[in-house]
């Protein structure tokens, strides 16, 4: 700060007081460095711009829309403008959809998106805004069969390539099932798979159908899906059919354990569809049910995946802990390892914490699809090659 009094035009001291702010969790302060600068230097706006995308990688939202806001300021002249309106809406996005929300809000945000489209068109420069809208139409605003006509219009627009189609397709076959048309989703998944066969978004439209499958009960068709995924070139898509293989051939040895995952794919499907609230109370229902079921480690994963989505992250790490004391050979103790050390490292900011779950997960599950990249978290939080 001496420096800066000193040489108030030096970007480099402006760099580091900001830098140090982001250590500190102090992004409100870091803007405010940031916006002295920029006014003091009478530049145009883009360290400012290129900072932000470190507030947001931090879930500081509330500091991201602060500075988008000021950028805007600046006039549709500046070369910010139009990214700042469209990342400061994007932002509001996460801001909203995260923890807790209400209807109004979320109403104001699908209004934004809709005057953005009304200003600029709906092509293929405004594709992500219709994507959005569609969302918060679908799964937040109980607004199904807007979203549907929505995504129905953008995959006949101009100018959209094959990649982006195929995106369109596997949405709108998401919201095929919200408005209770499974077939017509599992249409658009196996065509989309087909198109792409080997290819990641074929991979993903092959996985959707096998979760529509297993929301509906149709278990063995939907582990067959899953064995060819296992294959797949994506780890992620890989790791997620290999799992939901393990749970599907773990729990229908006898009829009680099918009846207790037919309701535990209710409530999946309730997840899926946004109704968290009802999700839970399905999942509880099940060990009244079926008191000898073993389902009880996917449900605690569930319950942490809702708990995270809900920014509770303090009551997710507990469960998550419950995991993986009481289930050391489950299939989803490795994936709570790795959401504790990542939890612990960028929402509950304890380092120690982090690198002690990372280095649990290295250690005693070295064959884990996250084993490779809680090394690499592992080692930049105890300093390597700093």
């Amino acid at each position: 700060m001496k420096k800066i009094q000193k040489e108030p035009d030096a970007e480099i001291y402006i760099q580091l007081l900001t830098w140090n702010y982001i250590q500190q969790q102090e992004f409100d302060m870091a803007l405010r460095q940031l916006i002295a600068f920029d006014k003091r230097t009478k530049a145009d706006g883009g360290t400012l711009f290129n900072a932000i995308y470190t507030f947001v990688d931090n879930n500081a939202y509330e500091t991201a829309i602060k500075a988008y806001e000021y950028l805007l300021t600046k006039g549709k002249d500046n070369q910010y403008y139009l990214p700042s309106k469209i990342e400061m809406l994007n932002t509001r996005y996460n801001l909203r959809t995260s923890g807790k929300y209400t209807v109004a809000e979320l109403d104001l945000l699908a209004k934004d998106y809709e005057a953005l489209l009304a200003e600029n068109g709906k092509n293929r420069n405004t594709l992500f805004a219709i994507k959005k809208l569609a969302n918060l139409q679908a799964y937040y605003l109980n607004k199904p069969a807007l979203a549907e006509k929505e995504l129905e219009e953008a995959i006949k627009m101009p100018g959209v390539n094959d990649q982006e189609v195929g995106q369109l397709k596997l949405d709108l076959g998401d919201i095929y099932i919200l408005t209770n048309e499974p077939w017509e989703a599992f249409l658009v998944y196996e065509q989309v798979s087909k198109q792409f066969e080997g290819q990641p978004i074929g991979n993903e439209a092959r996985f959707r159908s096998a979760k529509l499958s297993f929301y509906q009960g149709n278990f063995e068709y939907s582990n067959g899906q899953c064995l060819v995924l296992k294959a797949a070139t994506s780890q992620l898509i890989a790791n997620d059919a290999l799992n939901l293989s393990l749970l599907i051939n773990d729990n229908i040895q006898t009829p009680a354990d099918s009846n207790a995952l037919k309701m535990y794919a209710d409530a999946e499907m309730l997840l899926f569809r946004n109704l968290p609230e009802r999700a839970i109370k399905k999942m509880d229902s099940i060990a009244i049910a079926f008191p000898q079921n073993s389902l009880t480690d996917a449900i605690m994963m569930s319950k942490a995946r809702i708990l995270i989505k809900a920014n509770d992250f303090q009551k997710a790490a507990d469960i998550l802990k419950k995991v993986t004391d009481d289930f050391k050979d489950g299939i989803w103790t490795d994936d709570a390892l790795f959401t504790l050390g990542d939890l612990y490292e960028k929402k509950l900011n304890d380092i120690a914490q982090a690198k002690i779950y990372f280095q649990k997960l290295i250690t005693d599950y070295p064959g884990s699809m996250f084993s490779a990249e809680a090394r690499k978290r592992f080692r930049n939080l105890r300093g390597d090659g700093v």
